[in-house]
């Protein structure tokens, strides 16, 4: 064991995760630098109407976000995360070399099959990447070290911090240089960073703690619910007592990261029958792990069942960050937005504001707030996971709320000047009125994105936490197919009444109603999501006490 600890000190921790974030902001430098500028490139260059943008904006979004799913259950169970990493950035830089090729073929039809597959190769990377690489970072924390344990409970602040840098860049420069330089030289600049990146990564893999695969994770759970299907009529009492034997003492981590067992709580107690020792299992010299589970499996399944409803409860704030990129850039785009009588600020770069409101915002959680709240509450954390998510879908409700708010404002000044009819003149408003509710987006970023990180890293179990890193990406990607289908489904209402609440022309349409309807909608979704989560248990290991802390 004491070797061990000396090649864990060897590796790991800042010195090895400061690489692996070089790899994430080029990769979100990248995302943002697609995604940022793609629906105006839909409606400029591709001359698609403003619905049909904003839905194909949501369905790549959501593509990218699902594909994650995959690449983290390959990485658990069959590649490990590091080379899941590696491959996944050869064919995110593969597609982001297409795409600044196709940007520059002569032919619009040409030109338009080749970037649609260029967009979907890149989503395709984005599948191994998204979900490995904030949870290799983590990985190199152990926590049975109690400095590095520390270190971990500000990993996932700071390392959003590094992201939104790569996003924040992009948004500020990548974006001018697509609209007023070229779009071939816009993506090119993508694909450089991509590529130094991938060279920094591979310059520290020696220093890296990587976890081997250990085989599929899903079949520890259909273990469980096969030998609970198996003894549902026989209850505890008639047993011969309960299979508590230990897992093994390591899941092959460099170094002998021990996992410890899991304290039994009393939710979902069907699945308890797996753990019952029967007449059958007692008479047997081998376990059989289809019939008999030990009390650390099943409570494995009790905490993915219980993050199923919070992972749902978070759809609908989703739906409001993929506005971001589409409905509020159409606002923008129709505003005042000169500086001086010889610049404009490109419409899409006033997402600039979403990142610098996330970089402060977390900057003065990490340093004041929580310091503060620490002090008040005794909570290591300042506040719970679960009351950080919550106050963020609070804010997302307000975000919708102050959108509605401003674009009835800028609707009365267009029709008061005379403006419904020309949706290309610029509405004599200025563009800054749409700064809060770019801040207020942020700000519900700060709260929900990272408690939702931080969620279902800390709470899945430990063989899984690449497809955890997927499920809360998955977030984002079904919020923006659900985003999608509202659209139509507004679409389809509205038109009945002969006026198109979400048409090209939004000097006549009624997209502050839209902004309400998703209001409400968060207002319902989050009373569900505070039942939720007063019935939450979170995860107690033995070693630190058999109290279960609720929220």
């Amino acid at each position: 064991m004491a070797g061990n600890s000396q090649m864990n000190s060897s590796k790991g921790a800042w010195k090895s995760a400061i690489f692996i974030i070089f790899v994430e902001v080029a990769e979100r430098f990248a995302y943002y630098g697609v995604s940022g500028n793609l629906f105006s490139y839909l409606i400029k260059e591709v001359g698609q109407p403003t619905a049909t943008a904003a839905k194909n904006v949501n369905i790549w979004q959501g593509v990218s976000a699902l594909f994650p799913v995959v690449g983290g259950f390959l990485a658990d169970s069959y590649t490990g995360r590091f080379w899941t990493i590696l491959f996944s950035s050869i064919i995110y830089l593969t597609g982001l070399a297409l795409l600044t090729i196709a940007v520059s073929i002569k032919s619009m039809a040409h030109r338009h099959v080749f970037f649609f597959i260029a967009l979907y190769i890149i989503a395709i990377g984005e599948g191994g990447h998204k979900p490995c690489v904030q949870t290799f970072a983590a990985d190199q924390f152990d926590e049975n070290l109690p400095e590095e344990k520390a270190a971990k409970s500000s990993f996932f602040n700071w390392w959003y911090v590094g992201i939104v840098c790569g996003a924040t860049a992009a948004v500020l420069v990548v974006i001018y240089v697509q609209d007023y330089v070229g779009w071939n030289f816009g993506f090119g600049m993508l694909a450089v960073a991509v590529a130094a990146a991938l060279v920094v990564f591979l310059i520290g893999s020696r220093t890296y703690r990587r976890q081997a695969p250990v085989g599929s994770p899903f079949t520890r759970v259909a273990q469980v619910v096969v030998a609970a299907m198996r003894k549902r009529k026989l209850s505890e009492r008639e047993g011969r007592g309960i299979c508590e034997e230990e897992e093994s003492s390591c899941i092959g981590l460099e170094g002998g990261v021990r996992v410890h067992t899991l304290v039994r709580t009393s939710k979902f107690r069907f699945f308890d029958k797996a753990m019952i020792i029967d007449e059958i299992d007692a008479s047997s010299e081998k376990r059989n792990q289809w019939r008999l589970c030990s009390v650390n499996q099943v409570e494995e399944v009790k905490l993915l069942l219980q993050l199923i409803p919070i992972w749902f409860s978070c759809l609908m704030f989703a739906v409001v960050i993929a506005q971001l990129g589409t409905y509020f850039t159409k606002q923008g785009s129709t505003m005042n937005r000169s500086i001086g009588p010889n610049f404009q600020i490109p419409a899409a770069s006033f997402q600039v504001f979403t990142g610098i409101t996330i970089l402060t915002s977390v900057l003065l959680y990490e340093k004041l707030f929580v310091p503060i709240a620490r002090r008040i509450n005794g909570h290591s954390s300042g506040i719970t996971i679960l009351q950080r998510i919550g106050f963020g879908l609070f804010l997302s409700i307000i975000t919708m709320v102050v959108a509605a708010s401003v674009e009835a404002r800028r609707v009365g000044i267009a029709r008061k000047h005379g403006l419904t009819d020309s949706p290309k003149s610029v509405v004599p408003m200025r563009v800054w009125w749409l700064v809060p509710q770019y801040m207020l987006t942020g700000l519900s970023d700060v709260f929900t994105v990272v408690g939702l990180q931080e969620l279902f890293y800390d709470q899945m179990p430990i063989a899984m936490r690449s497809i955890g890193a997927a499920a809360y990406i998955s977030v984002v990607g079904v919020g923006s197919f659900l985003s999608s289908v509202l659209i139509s489904i507004v679409q389809e209402i509205s038109s009945k009444s002969g006026h198109k609440w979400l048409g090209n022309n939004i000097n006549q349409a009624n997209l502050h109603y839209f902004y309400l309807v998703l209001a409400a909608l968060s207002a319902v979704n989050l009373c569900v999501y505070i039942f939720i989560s007063k019935i939450f248990v979170y995860k107690k290991n033995e070693s630190e006490g058999h109290s279960n802390v609720k929220e």
